[in-house]
Order: C-alpha cells, then sequence, then structure tokens
C-alpha cells in the first residue's frame, strides 16, 4: 500500500494479491474455513482519494470502466457518469469508512473518491485491498492516530482478505484469512495475470471445494520463495480450490491449457478466481507473454511485479 500527502487529502495506491499456495482445511463452526495461504501483493492498483468533509455524511465516488466498474463493492453504476454519491451500507469502502467513525466515536465527514483498475470477481483482493485502504485513510484524514494493531481488528470485521492488505507485504494467513504472519521473499519475480470473461462467486467455489484430507505443507513453498527460488516455486504453486472453480467455470480449463503452452516456471489461480497468473523468468518475459495471451483472446493480461 502506497501512501501520500496531497494539498487537499490523502491518495491511497490499494494493490491486488496473487495467492501462491492455497489450502483449505475444513469447514469451521462459523460457516467459514480452515485455510493456508502465501500471499503476495502485486504492482496493479486501485486509487483512493480520501478528504474530510464538513457536511458530516460520507460521499462516495467510483471510476471505472467496463466490468472492472461493476461489482458489489461498487456502488456507481455501469455506464453512468462518475457522480458523488451518498453512503450505502452495502459498499465496503463506505463501510470501512462508517464503521472506523463509529468506532473511534467521531462525527467527521469524508469525500472518498476510488479508481477502480483490479478486476473484480477475480481473485485479487481489490475490494478488500480497497476497504484497507480505506481505513488507512480515514485514520490519516481524520487525524485519529490509531496504530494498525487496532486497524486490523477493524479489518478483520469487514472480510477476511482486508487484514493482509495493512501487512504490507508478502504474509502467511491462516484461520480464515485474518490472522497474519510475514513472509520473506528474495528477488523480484514477475508475473502475468489474466482476468477472464467471466467472474466467480467466492462462496459456490468454497461450497465446491473439498477440503483436504491429507493437507499439502506450506514450508516449501515459503523456503523456496525466501531464498529467491523461482523456478521451484512455480513448480510448487497450489490451490485448493482450483478443481472446484474448474467445475463451476469453463474459462478455469481453458485458461489452464493456454497458459500452459507458455513458457513459464509455472502457473495458477488466484484465490476462487476466475484471474490465473502464470509465474515468469523476469519483466521483460512477463511482457512478452501478456502480448501473446492478450492475442489469443482468453482475456486481460497484465504483467505485474510482486511487491516486498
Amino acid at each position: 500500500m502506497l501512501i501520500h500527502r496531497s494539498s487537499v487529502g490523502w491518495i491511497i495506491q490499494a494493490p491486488a494479491k496473487l495467492n501462491l499456495f492455497f489450502e483449505v482445511l475444513g469447514r469451521r463452526g462459523d460457516g467459514y474455513h480452515e485455510i493456508e495461504t502465501l500471499m503476495v501483493p502485486i504492482g496493479l492498483y486501485d486509487t483512493l482519494l480520501f478528504e474530510e468533509d464538513s457536511s458530516g455524511q460520507i460521499l462516495f465516488e467510483c471510476r471505472g470502466n467496463s466490468r472492472e466498474s461493476r461489482s458489489q463493492d461498487n456502488i456507481a453504476a455501469l455506464g453512468q457518469s462518475p457522480a458523488v454519491l451518498p453512503a450505502n451500507r452495502e459498499n465496503l469502502v463506505v463501510r470501512a469508512v462508517d464503521l472506523f467513525r463509529r468506532r473511534a466515536g467521531v462525527r467527521r465527514g469524508a469525500r472518498v473518491r476510488l479508481i477502480k483498475r483490479i478486476p473484480i470477481a477475480g481473485g485479487l483482493g481489490g475490494g478488500s485491498s480497497d476497504a484497507a485502504a480505506a481505513l488507512v485513510a480515514a485514520n490519516e484524514g481524520w487525524q485519529l492516530g490509531w496504530p494498525r494493531s487496532e486497524l486490523r481488528s477493524l479489518a478483520a470485521e469487514l472480510g477476511s482478505d482486508v487484514p493482509f492488505f495493512l501487512a504490507d507485504g508478502p504474509a502467511v494467513c491462516r484461520g480464515r484469512g485474518e490472522r497474519i504472519v510475514p513472509a520473506t521473499i528474495a528477488g523480484n519475480a514477475a508475473f502475468v495475470v489474466v482476468y477472464p470473461p467471466e467472474g466467480l462467486s467466492t462462496a459456490a467455489v468454497y461450497k465446491h471445494c473439498r477440503p483436504a484430507s491429507n493437507p499439502r505443507p506450506i514450508e516449501p513453498i515459503l523456503e523456496s520463495a525466501g531464498r529467491g527460488d523461482w523456478s521451484l516455486v512455480g513448480r510448487l504453486l497450489f490451490n485448493r480450490l482450483q478443481p472446484a472453480a474448474r467445475e463451476l467455470s469453463v474459462w478455469i480449463r481453458r485458461l489452464e491449457e493456454t497458459v500452459s503452452r507458455q513458457d513459464c516456471w509455472g502457473h495458477g489461480m488466484s484465490g476462487s478466481g476466475t484471474c490465473y497468473f502464470a509465474l515468469c523468468r523476469h519483466m521483460r518475459h512477463a511482457r512478452r507473454v501478456a502480448r501473446r495471451l492478450q492475442a489469443t483472446g482468453i482475456g486481460k493480461a497484465y504483467a505485474v511485479r510482486a511487491s516486498r
């Protein structure tokens, strides 16, 4: 997460993430699933702009294009001109600002503008990253001075992935995703991320997932990433949700087949899909692969680096 002060408020660059490893250990009594995952932020960002508003209201504006502006986390209608909109409790950014305001016991207003670039319903965590950015922005914009540890407790209430984006780096996430342990990665990992024409419901993917009877250990990929052995990391990429996603979307199989023909170290699905990624040798290689994949019509392709 990149934070900048502007003349009128704060600008936050909210990153997407990839899951390099994702194991589902079982279903919990609270309805969530117990997971163990290695997540890395990547250089694909939404931009959130926050300024205090004297009205005392939370006003929200979202800009995006095509499918990237259509989401339950986006209250601007597709095809509608960007506009300042009143708070909507279904919007995750607005929920984050409102939750922080209530817990802090303040009645201050905010004008929040969001520029969407991270694909939605793709397993890249854009909505969760935006919510984490909103918490950080409100803390700075209202000069409340809350430590990150307290922001993380609010983040866990908003969604399983939201606390990860407050960690500012790679991490192993356990529980339902809210238990965060920073992870070390070495070297400069380069990826191609492909966003197909169809998204998936996270709830539907989990419903079709068969938890592991013999869980795969996370330690081999952690050790390989820690010493920068990315060719080995490519062989260790794993996602327990991928077979379930393949049952629900023809695009997963198409992506597997198309990406496997590229000369990459490894490939897999991020989160609950449908975004699919390939681990490349370097950024020049990633840009070449992205152009080739884009030309196949399989989806929109991005060449990105892992952030540390």
